[in-house]
């Protein structure tokens, strides 16, 4: 108590204050806001792995106070006899997890992973044990990956491609063999459909570039890709900064029209009816998120790609951004019927520092290239150069050699368990944390209602505490989730929050994790319940606020 009275004096009496700037694109036309929007339930599926307890109440409505939550049958026990129904996963491959060992003495430092991590400290003090709910920003990595990485710097470390003695074959037989993993597991109809990337930020901004480098004008190569005045790219208001940013780029560099669908103001939802207005023969290229990052609604891809293959222009382009799905469920490219995809390692247990773009084969090699240099080139002479097909033109440079084995051996792991266990049992988790939630006093869960199918992760805001203050206040508890607009202004702004906070799980989360986080949160809404409303005015100003990206 002395603790979090410390750091509230702290947080509430010593606020940083942040400046501010804006800008404006006045390329870019946006779309206005549809004035209608699709029932939200109806764009998610059900599934079996989804709890229909009777003990908990499925209705979201707003009709009553806060006080309701609590009046459910058994709303304030149900959780405890609650069971999942394979439960025994996360308990078998959190010793693959070194760091989920981690422990905190008392004053919040970490004391490192020991068998002994969970004894008293020396003070007598409970140490207390790391409940790791951020993997939505990055997973944690198995001994598996770790140990590839540490095996391919140890006995094989050495550039790939060309070289002609047995370090370079083995380096590069490691290399392309996870590109071999990596098609696999999305289903792609070949190898060449794969390129490695930093991440998905740089998978995006590849396509982006390629698509506007000749600034709207015709390519010198009538058969590459461009982009050019009056095209129209759409986006939705819910995607990740990193899915608009490089399209406003575009649209400033060739003239497009940059349109967005507008996220649904009660829910965020994703509005069919909207987006089915926006395409026009016009429309040249569609970029959405599979799995919203804030919201953990799962957008309905067979529909979009439906609309955008019967409205849009011939040879309309389309993107996912994959970043959430891929590490979580299945994705089949071939059925999904996209032109692109962009995921990211770290979220699927890789390393940092890779991630991959998914092109289909022809779509790749009619784009100029991104990068220019070595190993992207077919024939290089001093006043013009030829390149290499796809994956290659795309991967100028040498490459992140050991991340893209380290990505193979989390493939490897991943399949070992089983994507569709994995997403089975993630379901189920996600959906216990919802309910959790939903019990608790003053916490507001952004997105799907309960009962929903949604990603493992809840985004929340709280009427008595700022994000960036409960995540500090959970930080100290050993509670490690996220705080702040997660990347995502716009969808934030549309549904009238200016932040929030969000705990995300994997596999090797367990209910327990859930149960501990719950106790925490409600805890820390009690403690500054108790301080007052001035107090809590004060905390919760967004000019007070330190945004943790």
């Amino acid at each position: 108590a002395v603790a979090a009275a410390a750091i509230a004096s702290t947080i509430l009496g010593n606020p940083l204050q942040l400046g501010s700037s804006s800008s404006s694109l006045s390329v870019v036309a946006f779309s206005p806001p549809s004035h209608h929007h699709r029932n939200y339930a109806s764009t998610f599926l059900k599934s079996s792995a989804v709890s229909e307890s009777p003990s908990v109440s499925t209705d979201n409505s707003d009709d009553g106070d806060d006080s309701d939550k609590t009046n459910n049958i058994n709303s304030k026990s149900w959780w405890k006899d609650f069971q999942l129904k394979d439960s025994t996963l996360a308990p078998s491959v959190i010793k693959d997890f070194p760091i989920l060992a981690t422990s905190f003495d008392a004053d919040g430092k970490i004391i490192s992973p020991t068998p002994s991590s969970d004894a008293d400290g020396a003070d007598g003090k409970q140490n207390k044990r790391l409940v790791y709910l951020d993997s939505a920003a990055t997973s944690q990595k198995p001994n598996a990956v770790t140990s590839a990485l540490t095996a391919y710097y140890e006995h094989a470390n050495s550039n790939v491609h060309r070289g002609a003695h047995a370090l370079s074959r083995e380096a590069t037989e490691q290399y392309e063999s996870a590109r071999d993993k990596v098609a696999s597991f999305i289903n792609a109809n070949s190898r060449n459909e794969i390129v490695f990337t930093s991440g998905a930020t740089e998978a995006i901004n590849l396509v982006a570039t390629a698509l506007s480098n000749t600034c709207g004008q015709p390519p010198k190569n009538a058969r590459d890709l461009y982009l050019t005045k009056g095209d129209e790219i759409i986006i939705t208001e819910s995607e990740h900064h990193s899915n608009i940013v490089p399209w406003q780029m575009v649209a400033e560099r060739t003239g497009a029209v940059l349109k967005y669908v507008p996220a649904c103001s009660a829910t965020g939802g994703f509005d069919l009816d909207a987006f089915t207005e926006l395409i026009t023969p016009n429309t040249k290229f569609v970029s959405v998120q599979h799995v919203s990052n804030v919201l953990g609604s799962i957008n309905p891809v067979d529909e979009i790609v439906e609309i955008v293959r019967a409205k849009a222009a011939p040879g309309a382009k389309i993107m996912l951004d994959a970043c959430q799905s891929v590490p979580h469920m299945g994705v089949d490219v071939q059925k999904l019927n996209v032109d692109f995809i962009a995921a990211s390692g770290h979220k699927m247990c890789g390393p940092t520092g890779i991630g991959f773009l998914y092109g289909k084969e022809s779509v790749l090699n009619s784009l100029p290239p991104y990068k220019g240099g070595g190993e992207m080139i077919d024939e290089v002479y001093m006043d013009h150069s030829t390149y290499a097909p796809a994956p290659a033109r795309f991967e100028a440079g040498t490459p992140a050699i050991a991340q893209a084995i380290g990505l193979g051996a989390a493939i490897d792991y991943l399949n070992k368990i089983g994507i569709e266990r994995i997403h089975d049992y993630e379901v189920e988790l996600a959906d216990y944390l919802r309910r959790r939630l939903e019990d608790v006093k003053g916490v507001t869960v952004l997105g799907p209602p309960v009962g929903t199918e949604r990603a493992a992760l809840c985004a929340f805001v709280t009427e008595a505490v700022h994000p960036s203050d409960l995540g500090t206040f959970l930080d100290v508890e050993g509670v490690a989730i996220r705080a702040g607009h997660h990347c995502c202004q716009p969808l934030h702004r549309a549904l009238g929050y200016s932040h929030s906070a969000r705990a995300s799980l994997y596999f090797y989360n367990t209910k327990e994790d859930v149960d501990d986080f719950i106790a925490v949160l409600e805890d820390t809404l009690k403690f500054f319940g108790s301080l007052g409303s001035d107090a809590i005015e004060e905390a919760d100003s967004d000019d007070n606020f330190v945004p943790l990206f």
